[in-house]
């Protein structure tokens, strides 16, 4: 999806939400804003039940995209089973800021890069704190989407991505 394009829900649909994962769109509300009346959506976080509200008019232009289809879904894996990553030898911290730069932009293309370069890197080096707490940020936003889109356990899910890095 392209940012800023025109994204349509209606109340029931999931939806992606960048850096939080699968969301329902719970209602559709209005609201005066600085003395305009604005459309809402008001979605409620799966993996947290958190709530959040996009502006309707606003919801490509902040990420908000439907969920993968099964076409994306093997790009993904082929992605997680790439093995060609170049690390060089930055710090721990200025990995981790590249790394939740692209955790934050949404796309699950670089959440599923994140997702692989920080498994392959834990077989040769032991994870930051910080970087063992993306690991598990970029798997769970994966399996979770993927689960939903696939009307899948997590657990199955879980167990497919793991089988990727073994055999790879």
């Amino acid at each position: 999806m392209q940012a800023g394009m025109i994204m349509t829900f209606k109340v029931g649909d999931k939806a992606v939400y960048p850096a939080q994962g699968v969301a329902e769109i719970i209602s559709i509300e209005e609201k005066d804003i600085a003395g305009s009346r604005q459309r809402f959506y008001v979605l409620r976080i799966l993996d947290t039940d958190r709530k959040i509200m996009v502006p309707v008019s606003n919801a490509g232009a902040v990420g908000l995209r439907q969920v993968i289809s099964e076409q994306e879904i093997c790009e993904i894996f082929d992605i997680l089973k790439e093995r060609t990553i170049a690390f060089d030898n930055q710090t721990w911290n200025r990995r981790y800021r590249g790394f939740m730069d692209k955790i934050k932009t949404g796309s699950i293309y670089d959440v599923a890069e994140v997702l692989r370069d920080l498994y392959r890197l834990k077989v040769d080096k032991s994870l930051s704190f910080g970087e063992r707490r993306m690991l598990e940020t970029a798997r769970t936003l994966i399996v979770k989407e993927i689960a939903i889109a696939r009307e899948q356990t997590e657990d199955q899910v879980t167990g497919e991505i793991e089988r990727i890095f073994v055999s790879n």
